[in-house]
């Protein structure tokens, strides 16, 4: 039996940080040539596994069923990168970050050729806040297939993330090159600027998208994102609630009017947006991240059954991924502030430190609260809102999606 072709699921946004949906494509090249035949047993579990998955969205117990069939057929055939491809992205759908990168991984060193491949474990890393990780990758792959344009364009956002500008305009720029026009490149080149300080040229090119694409939901993000950097908190959700009208099925969106409102204060509007995010996603990071922080508010650190509802929020995202900087650093401040348990929070404070990076914003609070200084927010700092999706499919700071 020949090798199979990729049976790709891409059920679920693979949102990063900065992310919303899309789909991953084929690689320029497929790179199954030189391995042995596929098992036809394995094959067949990857293709219920498949099935499986596409009725997840109506029976949440078919996800579970998907899993199981795509590890079956990995233990069959650990050569069956498809399957690992596959599990990768519905335990990315999932939520469970660390077992999708490892998934994918691995699907990545099977087949090294393959960009829909690279791309999902670039876009799980960056949920993960690994940005020079994901941008690293990304940059190799680039270099080998210079017509890779989804690889390229992620790196534009990977590049963004980890501070590195200037190289990320220039990849934009590459992209818009190769495809002159294109909405989403010119987002992604408004965000550029709009990091190094440069509103107005970032206007200008969020102009120049919608001119191209008026119903472009990217374009209305970064618009949403460019009005909240001028401090037009009012522009910034009619912007955000453009994008959620023209792209009903993504998050994105919902995450970032949650962000917007928690910003304000209105702790009980934020929480009906991450309500609705969580509705479509159940077990997106970044709207549990998000709604355990607006639940935190709204109950000004006296309802017991609002902050126990937050504790556990923060439980499931930790449980799935033990090292996410963002519910640490939360987990924390909700032990420290909201349950006067200071012995409790110090340790995640810790583990806080051991993983956020040297800049991480958050840092300078979680040293101070480990020095036993008194707290000055009595609420929680609203989450960054997300950036729109960089091509086909950081971590949350604070509470949301960055």
């Amino acid at each position: 039996m020949s090798r199979v072709r990729a049976v790709a699921v891409v059920l679920a946004a693979l949102s990063v940080a900065a992310c919303g949906g899309g789909k991953a494509k084929q690689g320029p090249k497929v790179a199954e040539s030189g391995l042995p035949p596929a098992n036809p047993l394995a094959v067949q579990r990857m293709v219920e596994g498949v099935a499986a998955a596409k009725e997840a969205a109506k029976d949440p117990k078919a996800r579970t069923r998907a899993i199981a069939l795509f590890r079956e057929a990995i233990q069959i055939d650990p050569n069956l990168w498809e399957a690992r491809f596959d599990l990768g992205v519905v335990l990315a759908g999932a939520g469970d970050l660390a077992h999708a990168e490892e998934q994918l991984k691995a699907a990545a060193k099977i087949a090294p050729e393959r960009e829909d491949v690279l791309v999902a474990l670039a876009e799980v890393r960056r949920r993960r806040g690994s940005n020079k990780e994901a941008a690293n990758a990304l940059d190799d792959f680039v270099k080998d297939h210079p017509g890779a344009l989804d690889a390229r364009t992620l790196l534009v956002a990977a590049l963004r993330d980890s501070g590195q500008h200037d190289k990320a305009i220039a990849q934009a720029r590459e992209v818009l090159v190769r495809k002159p026009g294109d909405a989403t490149a010119l987002a992604e080149l408004a965000l550029c600027h709009l990091g190094k300080g440069e509103r107005d040229v970032a206007q200008l090119l969020v102009k120049q998208s919608l001119d191209v694409n008026a119903k472009s939901a990217v374009a209305h993000r970064v618009q949403g994102l460019v009005s909240l950097a001028g401090g037009d908190d009012a522009a910034a959700f009619q912007a955000f609630s453009k994008a959620a009208q023209e792209d009903p099925h993504d998050t994105t969106s919902r995450l970032n009017m949650g962000a917007v409102l928690l910003r304000a204060g209105s702790y009980a509007k934020a929480a009906d947006q991450y309500k609705s995010a969580l509705a479509a996603s159940p077990d997106e990071p970044a709207a549990q991240l998000g709604l355990a922080a607006a639940l935190r508010g709204e109950s000004n650190n006296k309802d017991a059954r609002l902050i126990e509802e937050a504790r556990s929020l923060l439980d499931k995202v930790l449980e799935r991924d033990p090292h996410n900087v963002a519910a640490l650093f939360n987990m924390g401040i909700l032990q420290a502030e909201s349950l006067k348990r200071p012995a409790e929070a110090k340790a995640y404070f810790e583990r806080f430190l051991d993983d956020a990076p040297r800049d991480h914003p958050a840092r300078p609070e979680a040293e101070r609260q480990l020095t036993g200084a008194k707290n000055a927010a009595a609420a929680p700092a609203p989450p960054p809102p997300a950036p729109p999706p960089a091509a086909p499919p950081k971590p949350p700071a604070k509470g949301g999606k960055t």
